[in-house]
């Protein structure tokens, strides 16, 4: 678009103020161009009235461009060029501010201060409120520190203004202690001074010190801020959900925020009747409310009435539809995510934000929809969604799920910052797929890449070395995360260390590494162990397992199955009789082996010799197709 003044403008050439007409519309890259160019061949450039208007205009503007055109007229017409601005920091920290609170690069607002103080430019408290705000999001304790430092240096540091940005940023950093001794040696309080710390209590679990701070504080100071924090730290905890709510009863005066998180304390605690009833009391009602009883209502396993809150809900938004679809992929109706998900782009016309493409992603992979999964993909390149975070493990994870591993190491190879999130899920994709050796390379590889792996990452690499047989790999990683990067094997650990050397035949090791185990092994870990006695022919260790296993859980089937196949095995049918025996002693009766398919979301179980299922017929004419040669075929190999 071309920007233009009006035809019937009255002002002259040599006027600035069809230019600054023009700022209000100027969005792109382009109409910067057009008036750049515009203030150069006019001489405007040279106007201090009008390029601060043009810094302040575009300063805080949403669009990129207009903010760094901003930034360029700042430091090329303003910043040590003027002498008025060596004692005005207003414009200073207007660019600032564009660092501070916007800005992918917040340590450039710290640099700008040092600029400042270098140079002898006027700093204000808000100078340093921003640049303590640029410290809190990058992390820059020391820099904060030092801002600190500096500030007991000057008049400006017992500025009450000032000592609760301290205190915000302490916490932000996660300095408690910090954050309590700038408190204590405040000459004045107010309001924000008591809540930061009473926030800061809470969100650091010290509900009891919270509650101390709130009870000390003047009537005066205690404001809404006050009580809902004091309501949330309280409704955290299950022992502490009845104070909440006596704290709740008590508030002078209640908005959003108190009911919400009153609810929301009730939801975590499983209280649906409690959220019910407060949440029929609300005078006024969000999408925070409506998606706290969804999804109470649908981990609890009440899906049909999280449902029907949904239906019952006006003006749908983004969080609402995550939350349902979230709750119907928790109970394991895919098909209905997967529908909530068209409804929420076609009839609500809503645009699917990360969590919403990661669970639809899932749902996908729960179903196996292949070219469902193709074409949100292609709705995600489309729309150019960056696939760094948790969109790029469900999509690695929806096509391995899907079969597709090739376009799940393509997407893999696409993610230009990779997390251990990112390394996990295509670690547990080839393991899947039986491409241990693949899984075993791309862990070395992101050894090499410095990346910290986690228990998850063991976990697959672990599985992928049992299922392919690499057992010496096996062995050597469990070694690197005991040793290499200190991480405590847990259980889990253990077990795929038991079936790597189970499955290599190594039964005798395998039992030794249970028998040496810090932690006691559970069933699973106890029959991976008889399955491998069983498959290796191993009567000696496998017996005595399999006792260890009847003690443990006397009632699971399968661990005498095992052992009276393993007795036949061998021939020693007395021992079968034994066993049987005993099975029918304690009533127990060995479970039906079993098969199922998975097809547009419905489950479809076949057991031996089972002919329940409705389409029976037709699946056994089928199978006596497949298992019948086509005489066509036979002649043509002929």
């Amino acid at each position: 678009m071309q920007l233009s003044v009006s035809a019937h403008s009255n002002q002259p050439w040599n006027s600035p103020l069809p230019t600054l007409h023009l700022l209000r519309k100027c969005q792109s890259q382009n109409h910067i161009n057009q008036i750049h160019s515009r203030i150069i061949t006019t001489g405007f450039i040279a106007n201090t009235s009008l390029t601060t208007k043009i810094v302040l205009n575009f300063i805080s503007s949403p669009h990129s461009s207009l903010v760094q055109f901003a930034r360029y007229i700042f430091f090329s017409r303003h910043a040590f060029q003027d002498s008025r601005e060596l004692h005005d920091p207003f414009l200073w920290n207007a660019v600032i501010k564009s660092y501070s609170h916007g800005s992918d690069d917040p340590v450039k607002a710290v640099t700008l201060l040092s600029d400042m103080l270098e140079n002898g430019v006027s700093v204000d408290r808000f100078s340093f409120s921003l640049v303590l705000k640029a410290c809190s999001r990058a992390g820059l304790v020391k820099e904060g520190m030092q801002i600190h430092g500096f500030l007991r240096k000057l008049e400006i540091g017992s500025d009450l203004y000032l000592q609760n940005c301290l205190i915000s940023w302490y916490l932000r950093c996660g300095s408690l202690e910090s954050a309590q001794r700038v408190f204590s040696r405040m000459e004045k309080l107010d309001s924000v001074s008591y809540n930061s710390m009473i926030d800061g209590y809470v969100k650091c679990g010290m509900i009891d010190s919270a509650r101390l701070l709130f009870d000390s504080m003047p009537v005066e100071e205690k404001n809404l801020n006050s009580w809902n924090s004091m309501i949330f730290g309280y409704a955290q905890y299950k022992d502490g959900l009845e104070i909440a709510r006596k704290v709740f009863d008590e508030m002078p005066e209640r908005d959003l925020v108190s009911w919400n998180s009153m609810i929301d304390g009730y939801v975590k605690c499983g209280k649906m009747e409690g959220a019910h009833e407060l949440f029929n009391r609300m005078p006024k009602r969000d999408a925070v409310s409506w998606a706290s009883m969804i999804d109470g209502y649908a981990k609890s396993g009440s899906i049909e009435i999280a449902a029907a809150m949904f239906e019952e809900m006006l003006g749908r938004d983004v969080i609402a539809c995550n939350t349902m679809m979230a709750g119907y992929l928790q109970n394991g109706l895919s098909m209905e995510a997967l529908a909530t998900f068209h409804y929420m782009k076609g009839e609500c016309n809503l645009i699917p934000d990360a969590t919403t493409l990661s669970i639809v992603l899932s749902a996908i992979a729960q179903l196996g929809h292949l070219d469902e999964g193709i074409a949100i993909h292609g709705y995600m390149e489309e729309n150019r969604v960056i696939l760094g975070g948790k969109v790029g493990v469900a999509l690695i994870d929806m096509y391995s799920k899907c079969g597709s591993i090739e376009n799940a190491m393509l997407v893999f190879g696409d993610i230009k910052i990779k997390e251990v999130d990112h390394w996990n899920a295509m670690i547990g994709g080839l393991a899947v797929h039986g491409l241990g050796e693949l899984a075993f390379d791309l862990f070395m590889e992101m050894e090499m890449n410095c990346v910290e792996p986690d228990d998850i990452t063991f976990i697959g690499v672990l599985n992928a070395c049992a299922h392919s047989g690499l057992v010496k790999e096996g062995l050597m990683c469990f070694e690197i995360m005991r040793r290499v990067h200190g991480l405590e094997p847990k259980l889990q650990h253990y077990g795929c260390i038991v079936d790597v050397l189970g499955r290599a035949g190594r039964v005798e090791e395998a039992w030794r590494v249970i028998d040496e185990m810090p932690i006691e092994a559970n069933d699973v870990i106890w029959r991976t162990l008889l399955s491998a006695c069983r498959n290796h022919r191993n009567l000696s260790v496998g017996e005595p397992v399999a006792q260890n296993l009847i003690d443990l859980d006397w009632q699971n089937t399968s661990s005498y199955v095992l052992l009276s196949n393993m007795y036949a095995g061998f021939g020693m049918w007395n021992e079968v009789h034994m066993v049987r025996t005993m099975m029918k002693e304690r009533n127990l009766r060995k479970v039906p082996g079993c098969s199922w398919i998975e097809l547009d979301g419905i489950i479809h179980e076949f057991f031996v010799q089972d002919k329940s299922h409705p389409q029976v017929a037709e699946i056994c004419s089928l199978l006596d197709n497949i298992s019948t040669p086509n005489p066509e075929i036979t002649c043509c190999r002929n």
